[in-house]
């Protein structure tokens, strides 16, 4: 399954033309492994509270990848409703992703993953059906962390650099 759009709609109030998708995907390729970015995920609560933690995530093989470990809010409240949306300010665009997200089991995408995380400094290894290292933020709770995928649903972008606009670009799931 491919990350693009299926449609597109243009936000802005002030003339600007729809942002193309590309602006947003190609900045998360270049700089979600090794610029220093803060990805905010907000899952929901079995009782409907929001929850909200900030996460290493990548882009990678055209996905947003983040982790969790097994006794985090976030994990809990993944196991039980996979709807979630992620906040980041990238170069010159805010963008937030909105969508599900699974853990990935699979050994191909775990190393293929953990080797991203590896080039930008965290030296994630492959242990089981997780990820492991030696040090992670302190909030992250004790190794191993599961691996999650985004599928996207919805996806906003406002842009803070020329070009500017404000654009809504949704995928099919």
């Amino acid at each position: 399954m491919t990350n693009e759009p299926v449609a597109t709609r243009n936000l802005d109030q002030y003339g600007h033309a729809e942002l193309p998708w590309s602006r947003a995907r190609d900045i998360l390729a270049t700089d979600s492994p090794t610029a220093d970015l803060t990805f905010f995920v907000s899952t929901v609560r079995q009782d409907g509270r929001p929850h909200s933690a900030g996460v290493g995530a990548v882009w990678v093989d055209d996905a947003l990848y983040f982790t969790g470990g097994p006794g985090t809010r976030r994990s809990r409240n993944l196991a039980a409703n996979p709807a979630c949306s992620i906040s980041v300010r990238l170069r010159g665009l805010d963008l937030v992703l909105e969508g599900d997200a699974h853990r990935v089991t699979g050994a191909a995408t775990l190393e293929r993953v953990a080797s991203v995380y590896r080039h930008a400094g965290w030296p994630a290894t492959v242990e089981g059906e997780a990820l492991t290292a030696s040090f992670t933020a302190p909030s992250a709770g004790p190794p191993p962390w599961y691996l999650y995928r985004v599928t996207l649903h919805r996806a906003f972008g406002v842009a803070g650099a020329e070009p500017h606009g404000a654009t809504r670009w949704d995928f099919a799931y």
